[in-house]
């Protein structure tokens, strides 16, 4: 179970302090353009194929797995 997914459409505009255990990082929009390597954080798939930006499968998220991690998230913000 995901406590709380974040939806980062700036990374500079984001704090990890803001962070707890258990939480999802996932960036979108223009926020791909600065993925860190983290545990827990993703890049949205669909937004790095668009900008030309090549991520390892794994660290990416279609929007299909982010509807259903959604879903699943006790609380969702959206940064």
């Amino acid at each position: 179970m995901v406590n709380t997914l974040w939806l980062v459409r700036k990374l500079g505009d984001f704090s990890s302090e803001l962070l707890s255990e258990g939480d999802v990082v996932i960036l979108i929009q223009d926020g791909v353009l600065r993925w860190p390597t983290r545990k827990g954080w993703f890049v949205c798939k669909e937004d790095a194929l668009a900008r030309g930006i090549k991520v390892p499968q794994e660290c990416m998220k279609s929007y299909d797995d982010i509807v259903q991690l959604i879903k699943e998230a006790k609380r969702v913000v959206v940064w």
